[in-house]
């Protein structure tokens, strides 16, 4: 050995500088190229732990009723503020630089995209399951061993939580108090807890109104700023941002409505760089007079269409609305992009762009069209729409912060209720299934021998910190409470649970505190699958892009 420690020796002193480089946290020369890093075994481990484990610190303290909110502040141009206490609206917006971080920030997102509620859990639950590997590890137990547990704990688990969900769809009262109870559950760790009956209300009235299609493109959130949170209302029909054009009535009865896409502005030559040369003023008075006849000819066709109302994307020139007018046709101009597409969807008609064939363009239909206020601003209010799933829910609030964060959490208790409607499955809350889950978890681990048992516990020490959690951003004794909820379980009261208000354990079926299947499943599943991916990591490599040759 000694005569090779000589000669690497004497190789390091020849080329220092490159050696340096390459003896970062592996012995040995590097095949990689100067500007790319490596780590290998335990320093990528532990750095890809550690960046999660922070990452789940980070939105740790907004669980639960009691979570705290954070603000967002970019610092491009403008300062924008976002004041959030939504999970996957936190990660979105922070940058992350560490490789694992960015696995737990795209499983909050995909739970976004899924269910819409349960974001933060799912990153805390990861983020739990891998500081129980972490400690497994350094206890040597191969990573493999540990996912194997996880994987059959899971599969436990899973299985538990099936057997506690109860359903209740084919009785409307039982199942419209389901609904009502998610959707408080959903918004009491929300900006609106404390008019949560009222949002529920306007939650549970919309998706009902869908009657099982969970498109939620038909509900359509509109924020006011103004008045407080409890001014808001649901109201059915459909609203639209815009005001009519001057001189148009202001209220249309049994309106035909024309809904196109297509520019009605002339005075321009519409070829791109075209220039044409006149030898006096009269030819360009000929150029305007065609132009504006063929404007004209446009505005007959789309009367021809026998509609009492045309709204259009783009913008509307004087001279058109007036032909139009003259037609009794009232226009609407530069309806927003979602708008002319709901507004489609809405009132059965179609988005045209072309208007030679009056036959083959649909029509949308409603009873009436008046214009209302909201606020300081005017609004146009379709009523008694052809598809009577759609509705508009009007948010008022103090200032813009508030109107987005209510916004964020609606949508949040939307997607629940639509989620549950599709699987009508529902779990208690407070703590509550994963009480259950763990237990579950345990007994396996106490029948399995080997060192995948160790891992089992560690999961069912993982599945019990989320309560754990919630009790501490409630600043309450965690460890006594939990103890307390283990207790209660293992005598059998399957629906203990934390009461956050009172501090004690208390009857979920009592509180009506409830949460949808669908999302507790999604967590679980997703918590797992993301920790084991970040168990198996073993060497992490950074590179530098190429550079481009001159």
């Amino acid at each position: 050995g000694r005569g090779a420690t000589k000669h690497r020796r004497g190789w390091r002193r020849s080329n220092t500088h490159l050696v340096t480089m390459s003896m970062m946290g592996n012995g040995g020369p590097s095949v990689l190229s100067q500007g790319a890093t490596e780590e290998k075994g335990e320093h990528a481990r532990l750095s890809s732990f550690v960046g999660a484990m922070a990452i789940a610190d980070l939105v740790k303290s907004t669980l639960g009723p009691k979570g705290m909110d954070k603000i967002l502040v970019s610092m491009g141009q403008g300062n924008h503020v976002t004041v959030t206490n939504d999970g996957a609206t936190i990660l979105k917006s922070i940058y992350v630089d560490n490789a694992a971080a960015k696995v737990l920030v795209d499983i909050s997102k995909a739970q976004d995209d899924e269910v819409g509620d349960g974001t933060t859990s799912v990153v805390v639950f990861a983020g739990e399951l891998l500081r129980q590997a972490e400690m497994l590890v350094n206890q040597k137990v191969h990573p493999m061993t540990i996912i194997q547990g996880f994987r059959e704990a899971c599969a436990v688990a899973r299985d538990a939580l099936e057997k506690c969900a109860m359903d209740h769809a084919d009785d409307e009262v039982t199942f419209r108090k389901d609904l009502m109870n998610v959707a408080r559950t959903t918004l009491s760790s929300k900006i609106l807890t404390h008019d949560k009956h009222h949002f529920a209300t306007l939650a549970v009235d919309a998706v009902m109104r869908l009657k099982g299609s969970g498109n939620l493109e038909m509900i359509q959130l509109i924020q006011k700023p103004g008045g407080s949170l409890k001014d808001s209302f649901l109201d059915e029909g459909f609203i639209l941002d815009k005001k009519f054009n001057v001189g148009h009535p202001k209220r249309i009865e049994n309106a035909k409505i024309l809904i196109a896409n297509t520019p009605m502005d002339t005075d321009k030559i519409k070829i791109y760089g075209a220039r044409v040369r006149v030898d006096s003023m009269q030819k360009v008075g000929e150029i305007e007079a065609a132009e504006k006849k063929k404007m004209e000819d446009k505005c007959h066709k789309i009367a021809a269409h026998g509609a009492n109302l045309f709204i259009n994307r783009q913008l509307i020139y004087n001279y058109p609305e007036q032909v139009l007018m003259n037609k009794g046709v009232t226009s609407i101009e530069h309806a927003d992009f979602d708008g002319v597409e709901r507004l489609a969807l809405v009132t059965g008609g179609e988005i045209c762009s072309t208007f030679d064939d009056p036959a083959g363009n649909v029509l949308g239909t409603c009873d009436l069209v008046e214009e209302i206020m909201i606020g300081e601003d005017k609004l146009i209010k379709f009523s008694g729409v052809a598809k009577g799933e759609a509705c508009t829910i009007v948010l008022r609030g103090a200032s813009s912060h508030v109107l987005g964060e209510a916004e964020r959490s609606l949508h949040d208790a939307l997607c629940v209720l639509t989620a549950t409607v599709k699987d009508s499955r529902i779990v208690y809350g407070g703590g509550c299934p994963e009480m259950i889950m763990s237990k579950a978890v345990e007994e396996l681990a106490s029948r399995t021998p080997g060192k995948r048992a160790l891992a089992m516990e560690g999961f069912a020490k993982a599945l019990r910190a989320i309560p754990t959690i919630i009790c501490e951003n409630a600043g309450l004794d965690s460890s006594e409470i939990i103890s307390q909820l283990k207790a209660s379980h293992g005598r059998g009261e399957t629906s203990a649970g934390i009461d956050i208000l009172t501090g004690f354990v208390g009857d979920m079926d009592e509180r009506g505190v409830t949460e949808c299947f669908r999302v507790k499943q999604q967590i679980l599943l997703s918590g797992t699958e993301a920790a084991e991916m970040i168990v198996r990591v073993d060497d992490i490599i950074k590179c530098v892009p190429r550079q481009r040759e001159q």
